[in-house]
């Protein structure tokens, strides 16, 4: 079993130490990208090398960071959770793939409560992060958790200052149950915060970081950051009307009825999915490659990379909270989307 705090705590330190030279794992591979799955990323690069003798040198700089390093061709793959357009990648030559599932969760800095035990509702999240809720002892907090005492406290916005796919999420779910937050924001994987209190930091790591030590701060991050640092969670109304909390099985739930096939790219948005056990903000993280690639053997090392983690990584990412994609859809990614990859 892994001992998941520990493990986080290590490699979050890590990626802290590298930042803006990447997160160095091993050198055979390379890849860099999103923040959003580099915990299961380096997990399964570990288990890989130990197995193979092949490394990956993942850097964790951000989706947008990732596919500006997959364009200009230094690495074999991006990594992105704000999912590339169908006609885009026929454009780039590039395919593109889900290889791993998680929930982004709204965090915040409070004395005296408890993982999940606030309640909050897209629409209340939204006039939070546009700056019309200023104040924690807010009467729409508190008509939503009847029976708490919040003290009358600034409300600090602490959101991504690099582009990133975690924000694209996350906004694209506020603009799904907010038509203000649609019609003044909107989606992006980079956008313009309005709130006053509003402060960001680079990649997850930074917004766990900043909303730990701001009293009074609420974040969105994925949710293996929250838990690392020990961060109070949000539980949330999902789109059956239900408080539900983050975890694998909620993930899981959001993920059920996806047609990953549905959408040129498979960039499927599983937000506010319904079910009575979804989590409202889970995603799914893509890798992004070239149909020609520039280096054939390590294009072709990737695949196998991946191909090995879809078949014996499902443990470890269950065990970091993650969801695997399941048997069926990897195959239909094997036979569908490698098999564009030129790799001869």
């Amino acid at each position: 079993m892994i001992n998941k705090r520990i493990f986080l705590q290590t490699i979050a330190a890590a990626a802290m130490a590298t930042a803006g030279m990447g997160s160095a794992i091993a050198a055979d591979i390379t890849g860099a990208g999103a923040t959003f799955p580099f915990p299961i990323y380096a997990k399964w690069a570990e288990m890989y090398k130990a197995q193979t003798g092949t490394g990956m040198n993942y850097q964790s700089i951000g989706s947008s960071g990732g596919m500006r390093q997959i364009r200009a061709k230094t690495v074999a793959f991006g990594a992105t959770d704000a999912p590339i357009s169908g006609a885009e990648l026929d454009k780039d030559g590039m395919v593109q793939f889900p290889a791993i599932i998680g929930g982004t969760i709204p965090v915040f800095n409070l004395d005296g409560f408890a993982q999940g035990e606030v309640r909050i509702t897209g629409q209340v999240l939204a006039e939070m992060f546009l700056g019309k809720i200023t104040n924690w002892n807010d009467p729409k907090i508190a008509a939503l958790n009847p029976g708490k005492t919040f003290p009358s406290q600034a409300v600090t916005v602490v959101h991504r200052a690099d582009g990133s796919g975690t924000t694209f999420n996350f906004t694209d779910y506020l603009s799904v149950v907010s038509k203000d937050w649609a019609d003044t924001v909107g989606k992006g994987a980079a956008v313009k915060w309005p709130a006053p209190t509003s402060i960001g930091g680079r990649g997850n790591e930074g917004v766990a970081a900043n909303v730990s030590r701001t009293k009074g701060a609420i974040g969105y991050v994925e949710y293996a950051y929250a838990k690392k640092n020990n961060i109070p969670y949000m539980s949330m109304q999902n789109a059956d009307g239900k408080f539900v909390r983050p975890d694998d099985k909620s993930f899981e739930a959001a993920a059920a009825g996806v047609d990953w096939f549905s959408v040129p790219g498979m960039g499927v948005s599983m937000v506010n999915a319904k079910g009575a056990l979804s989590w409202p903000i889970s995603t799914a993280s893509f890798i992004v490659m070239y149909k020609e690639p520039t280096n054939k053997a390590e294009s072709a090392e990737v695949i196998k990379f991946f191909d090995w983690a879809f078949k014996n990584g499902g443990k470890a990412a269950s065990e970091l909270d993650y969801v695997a994609m399941p048997p069926a859809v990897t195959q239909q990614i094997a036979t569908r989307v490698w098999s564009q990859i030129n790799n001869k």
